[in-house]
């Protein structure tokens, strides 16, 4: 019998997220160190492919102020819900959420109009060279979004809007993105690096 796919949602109660939550190490995770998140300093964020949302929830949680944005119709609304269903949970979720605003549309177009510290960039990531089969809630999103073949304009775009910084989170050992000047720094992980280009 063929296996029904289970339904994408986007939960921040439940699963990896609220693992996370409560076990990520803080403000010592790549992403906040990335991010500039340290001791004293909280900066401002745009995450402008949001996604399923786990990063903004995480840099929320440690404090900072979140705008996401999500140009796929599918996934803004599940990212709603989502979001939505955290805020019903109360606490410490409707606290994080508070602190997350969703918007709709290009990011290439909204950048210029907002105002962040940092802006993360998440890009669908190149095909990988080995064929394991992408995780299936990735292979999901990939089919809702797409590929995302204006990073690279993507990417100049935050650079020149940043105030401090822009973040590319990437697989760690894929080439650079093509028409992108050289990071400033890079954090790497086991399976992912953040390309940080620090601005201003």
């Amino acid at each position: 019998m063929k296996q029904v796919e289970a339904e994408l949602r986007v939960d921040f109660v439940e699963g990896p997220v609220a693992h996370r939550l409560r076990f990520g190490g803080g403000r010592g995770q790549d992403l906040a160190k990335a991010i500039g998140l340290r001791a004293g300093k909280t900066p401002t964020v745009i995450d402008a492919t949001a996604g399923l949302g786990r990063d903004s929830f995480l840099l929320a949680s440690l404090g900072a102020q979140v705008t996401l944005i999500e140009r796929s119709e599918k996934m803004h609304a599940l990212l709603m819900q989502g979001m939505e269903r955290a805020e019903k949970e109360g606490g410490q979720f409707r606290e994080i959420i508070g602190r997350m605003t969703l918007l709709k549309g290009d990011a290439k177009d909204l950048i210029p109009k907002l105002s962040g510290d940092a802006i993360l960039i998440d890009p669908m990531h190149p095909a990988r060279k080995k064929s394991a089969l992408v995780k299936r809630e990735l292979r999901q999103v990939r089919d809702i979004v797409g590929t995302d073949d204006d990073a690279a304009d993507l990417v100049r775009v935050a650079i020149q809007h940043a105030r401090k910084r822009v973040v590319l989170k990437w697989p760690a050992k894929a080439d650079p993105i093509e028409g992108v000047q050289a990071c400033t720094h890079q954090i790497r992980g086991k399976t992912t690096r953040y390309d940080v280009f620090m601005v201003g």
